[in-house]
Order: C-alpha cells, then structure tokens, then sequence
C-alpha cells in the first residue's frame, strides 16, 4: 500500500509540474492556440495519480499476482513515454518549430505505442481485480 500511495503521490507532483510548465510556457512565449501540453496534467492526474489511488483495493481485494510487477512496469513506461511524447510535441507546437514528416511521424507513433502500453496494462490490471472480486462471492 505504501508503494501505491508513493506512486500516486508522485505522479500528483509530476501533474502538477505539467500544469504549471504548460500554464507559464504559453504564457513566457505568447501561445494562445490549442497545445498537447495542455493534457500533460491531465494524464498525469488521471493515469498516474488517480490509477495507484485504485490500487489501494488491493487491501480489500487481494487481487495481485506474480505478473501485477511487470504489469505495473509496462504501465509506468507507457504512461511516462506517452507524457514525454506529449511534452515533445507541445513544446514544438509552442515554439512554432517545423518538423519533418518521419519526425512528426515519429513522436505520433513513440505515443500511440505509450497509449497502447497504457491500455494493455490497464485491461491486464483490471483482468486481475475482476477475478479477485468473483472470488468474494
């Protein structure tokens, strides 16, 4: 328990800083279009803070297992590398830089793999607490 509270309490930080960057960054470069690092808090929040929060049942539920480890790694990676990515493409969009189409492409695809890692990972994580519910009755 103590484990999850310090991830969910890391990752309320790291929302935290995403918010402030993204709120003093547009503001220090006179941005006022539509930015991704305005969803770097969010995902933070939600993905990050919100999800170890839930892992608290794991006191009333039992539900992980040997593989939850590796599960929660590939959960931190994507969520981490979906945030970078978003981070990446917000500060160009601020900045106003001109990318190449592979690199355009490129951060698209490091996300897109970050969201599938995401996805995967909570599918898997909510496979494990569905079973230990069903076991209660």
């Amino acid at each position: 328990m103590k484990r999850y509270m310090n991830t969910a309490l890391l990752y309320a930080i790291l929302a935290m800083v995403g918010g402030v960057f993204y709120r003093e960054f547009t503001k220090f470069n006179g941005f006022t279009a539509k930015t991704t690092l305005s969803v770097v808090h969010t995902h933070y929040f939600l993905m990050g803070m919100v999800f170890f929060l839930l892992l608290v049942l794991e006191k009333s539920f039992s539900f992980t297992g040997p593989k939850t480890g590796r599960v929660l790694v590939f959960y931190h990676v994507g969520l981490n590398l979906t945030a970078v990515m978003l981070v990446i493409r917000g500060v160009t969009q601020v900045l106003g830089t001109t990318l190449s189409s592979g690199m355009s492409a490129a951060i698209s695809g490091m996300a897109g793999i970050g969201h599938i890692l995401l996805g995967v990972s909570l599918v898997l994580l909510l496979v494990q607490l569905k079973r230990a519910v069903q076991e209660i009755r």
